[in-house]
């Protein structure tokens, strides 16, 4: 029998001997486990999931890319370029998503040892920058642990801390530290610039002026090479004009790129940050049109986001063409026409507020613009005077315009029924309470002229008309007598004039369209409401008052003007114009609450003006070979256009001649407008209505000899007899 005490050893020992093959096999079976789940993972990525992790290792990416798509063109209704793209070489930097800018710093370096590029657009800023990338020891050091702990303990998130940082550093460095980059290293520098200006994956172009055929054939021939990995070499294309017509407008380059302003409206339609964009007139009105579609790829990378390779998806479509209703040689003439009487003027006695003038001619069944004028005089850097081109202003400038709105006011007035057909008035001096008013031809205060009121258009006559705003606003003349008026009498003829498009965008298809200025409700001076019916009140652009003929020449049908007549694909050989895609209807805005006999009866009117005993202007349409009718007007105004002229407050003259031609059949409405033309108001000159004259006059000549060939053809620019070349 063994002793209880090595019994009681033995079976210790015993039991932990059972605890330790116990856990042994549950250790074993957790391994077991474990490596069966591992394997069961393993072949759940590499069978089930292989496929798709092989694509995230090798993924796709999807990016426009600037390839430099061509611009769409303008032409003139006749198939004329007015502006084009010619092509230039230029050299490009496209940047990786993995690309650091130590890399792209070295790759500028090696470019700047092939190319010659300007250092004009190099700022302070890229030079302190620039300057720290050279010597980031040196110039961190400048900041002491003072300043550093400064920083550190302001309450500000840490990445404005680090800009607060970075500002302090640039502005510890020296102008005689900046001063020390050597000519190389600021072309380096202008380069590198240019290299960073953009995303990763999208062309940054590093030169497209003036690469000389020895820099492009150095850099190609380079393309393969290492150090110069992402560079690139192009054709691009620059926009050249073949007119200076303003409204044409202008784009950006791509260094400009896109204007800060619109950055996010742009960017937010898939435009790169040096994208050329309009940025006036024509150019930015169809922007979306001329711009073009980018091509784009599918660029392959690596799981690093390195590009492998690169499959073109779609190659993108050049810019559509913008086809005008204007004729460049009936532009040129009529430019002509106005330069060289506002030459005349400007030569002539009492000229010293005389600067620009305006002439609008358009289709007024269809709304095309078929010609707009503007000239402005001004001096070059010799101080020589010249004559530039200012047609925007025949849509921005408004001035007063005088009894030219006459026919507006009289339909006015048949509207409201405060006057019939062929109703006789007395033209009398009007002598209220506290002043006279008159008209130009009769101003003596005992002369009693009855009219009709197409004699009334005939001759003139403010007295006619005041006696309509009278009666709209509930009064009758009584001798000297006042009167009173209320803000809803100015608001119904606003709204009356409104229909014939004065006071109101007109919808031409430019942007920035001014709509003129409104006087006050001076209901203390209601002798202010009997000017707003004879046009010396409210002001209107050049573009308004050609509306507003059009539309009594159309029977009442007020058409939007529009500049563009049609747009094109591109042209698919560069010799004949692309086919047609849009065709831009004549839109009509509304039609004037007239019958068609009192729109007649104002017609008949404006005839008598040109044709009449008395009428304004038969002393320069009346030998006409051709049928028009007109109106005449002149404005008395103060000139308060520049506080510092001697002649401020001084009294002027405006004028102004609408008319259109045909008579029977109105082929031609048009608009002419001499701001200040006098500073002489007994003696005002007949510009206007010489303008008039012969603009009508070239029209129905060029229209006489207008050419056989087909539009669809694309023919060199217009060029008068004093164009030379540059």
């Amino acid at each position: 029998m063994k002793p209880p005490q090595k019994r009681q050893v033995s079976q210790a020992k015993s039991k932990l001997k059972s605890h330790m093959v116990f856990r042994m096999n549950i250790l074993f079976f957790s391994i077991f486990l474990l490596f069966s789940i591992l394997i069961l993972r393993l072949g759940y990525l590499q069978i089930v999931k292989g496929e798709d992790f092989a694509r995230a290792i090798a993924r796709t990416e999807e990016v426009p890319v600037n390839t430099s798509v061509p611009r769409g063109r303008i032409f003139d209704s006749e198939g004329r370029v007015q502006v084009d793209n010619q092509p230039v070489n230029a050299i490009t930097y496209t940047a990786m998503q993995t690309t650091k800018r130590d890399e792209m710093l070295e790759v500028a370096t090696e470019l700047a040892k092939l190319i010659e590029k300007e250092t004009d657009r190099v700022t302070l800023r890229d030079k302190q920058d620039y300057y720290i990338m050279l010597h980031t020891e040196a110039a961190t050091a400048k900041v002491t642990d003072e300043e550093r702990e400064a920083i550190g303990n302001e309450d500000i998130t840490e990445k404005e801390k680090q800009q607060k940082l970075d500002a302090l550093i640039r502005e510890k460095i020296t102008e005689k530290e900046l001063d020390s980059l050597s000519k190389e290293q600021l072309e380096v520098l202008a380069i590198f610039r240019e290299m960073t200006a953009g995303y990763a994956m999208s062309p940054q172009i590093i030169k497209n002026k003036g690469v000389t055929a020895e820099e492009f054939a150095r850099v190609s021939e380079r393309l393969t090479d290492p150090k110069l990995n992402g560079v690139n070499t192009i054709t691009d294309w620059k926009r050249v004009k073949s007119s200076d017509l303003t409204i044409l407008g202008s784009t950006t380059t791509p260094e400009q790129g896109i204007p800060a302003s619109k950055l996010n409206y742009y960017l937010a339609r898939d435009y790169s940050r040096n994208d050329r964009v309009g940025t006036s007139f024509l150019e930015q009105q169809y922007e979306e049109v001329m711009q073009g579609q980018k091509s784009v790829v599918k660029n392959i990378t690596d799981g690093r986001g390195r590009v492998i390779d690169t499959v073109p998806v779609d190659e993108g479509q050049p810019g559509k063409d913008l086809v005008l209703a204007m004729d460049t040689e009936l532009q040129s003439s009529l430019e002509d026409i106005v330069e060289d009487h506002l030459r005349e003027l400007k030569a002539g006695p009492n000229s010293q507020l005389v600067r620009d003038a305006y002439l609008v001619m358009m289709d007024p069944k269809t709304g095309e613009v078929l010609s707009m004028v503007g000239k402005q005089i001004g001096k070059d850097e010799d101080g020589k005077t010249v004559v530039n081109d200012y047609s925007f202003g025949a849509i921005t400038a408004a001035y007063p315009t005088g009894s030219v709105v006459k026919g507006a006011t009289l339909l006015t007035g048949y509207e409201q029924d405060v006057i019939e057909l062929n109703q006789v008035m007395i033209d009398e001096p009007l002598q209220f309470a506290t002043e006279v008013k008159r008209s130009l031809f009769n101003q003596s205060l005992f002369n009693r002229v009855p009219l009709t009121d197409t004699q009334a258009l005939e001759v003139s006559s403010n007295v006619y008309m005041f006696k309509i705003a009278l009666a709209i606003s509930g009064n009758t003349y009584q001798y000297k007598r006042g009167f009173s008026v209320e803000a809803a009498d100015y608001n119904l003829v606003r709204n009356s004039f409104a229909q014939f498009g004065l006071g109101v965008p007109t919808g031409v298809d430019l942007p920035n369209e001014g709509s003129g200025l409104k006087g006050k409700f001076n209901l203390a001076e209601p002798g202010t409401f009997l000017n707003l019916a004879i046009g010396q009140y409210d002001t209107y652009t050049p573009m308004q008052l050609a509306q507003y003929i059009s539309t009594i020449a159309n029977n009442g049908y007020r058409m939007e003007p529009h500049i563009v007549k049609e747009i094109r694909q591109a042209s698919s050989d560069g010799k004949t114009l692309g086919p047609v895609e849009t065709v831009v209807e004549p839109k009509i805005l509304n039609r004037i609450n007239n019958t068609q006999e009192e729109i007649d009866q104002v017609k008949k009117g404006m005839r008598l003006v040109y044709t009449g005993n008395r009428g304004s202007a038969r002393s320069y349409f009346g030998d006409a070979d051709y049928t028009a009718a007109g109106k005449t007007g002149t404005a008395e105004i103060r000139y308060y256009d520049d506080p510092e002229s001697p002649f401020y407050n001084t009294a002027s003259i405006n004028t102004a001649h609408v008319g259109f031609a045909p008579y029977d059949n109105p082929q031609i409405a048009y608009a002419v407008l001499i701001p200040y033309i006098t500073t002489n108001p007994k003696a005002v000159p007949g510009t206007t209505h010489k303008i008039a004259r012969a603009a009508v006059d070239k029209y129905f000549e060029l229209k006489a000899k207008t050419s056989e060939e087909s539009p669809s053809t694309i023919k060199e620019p217009y060029k008068n007899e004093d164009d030379t070349e540059d």
